[in-house]
């Protein structure tokens, strides 16, 4: 009597070609995805960016009302910066912590005659357009 042998020996799973086809559509998806992130990224740290110029512009007014427009400044960021860490919620020590990598802030030479385009404002390090 002639048997055959059973299969219940054999191991199910995926073949090789479906492996390489699921690999396939992952790095498609990846490549579509990684501009996105990377424009996310960048618009998120142009938004710190703005915020800490706008909350300098806040601690600035504030400086004016406790200290008058004749009070102490030099027009320079990292000497001013010290005199208005009381009137900013996030201060770190130095006006360096302070500003976001790759980004420079216009800073206001003068208390006097204030307006919207001598306050602090920021820019990416290479570009003078304005962030807003």
């Amino acid at each position: 009597m002639k048997t055959t042998p059973s299969r219940s020996s054999s191991v199910a799973g995926f073949s090789f070609v479906e492996v390489l086809a699921a690999i396939a559509i992952i790095g498609i998806i990846t490549f579509l995805a990684i501009p996105n992130l990377v424009q996310i990224r960048q618009d998120g740290e142009d938004r710190l960016a703005v915020a800490r110029a706008e909350a300098l512009n806040m601690a600035i007014a504030s400086y004016i009302q406790a200290n008058g427009t004749n009070a102490a400044w030099t027009g320079n960021a990292t000497n001013d910066y010290a005199n208005l860490r009381g009137y900013l919620a996030f201060a770190p020590a130095t006006f360096g912590a302070y500003k976001p990598a790759g980004y420079n802030f216009h800073w206001p030479g003068s208390l006097a005659n204030l307006n919207y385009s001598n306050m602090v404002y920021a820019t990416r390090e290479g570009s003078t357009n304005r962030l807003e």
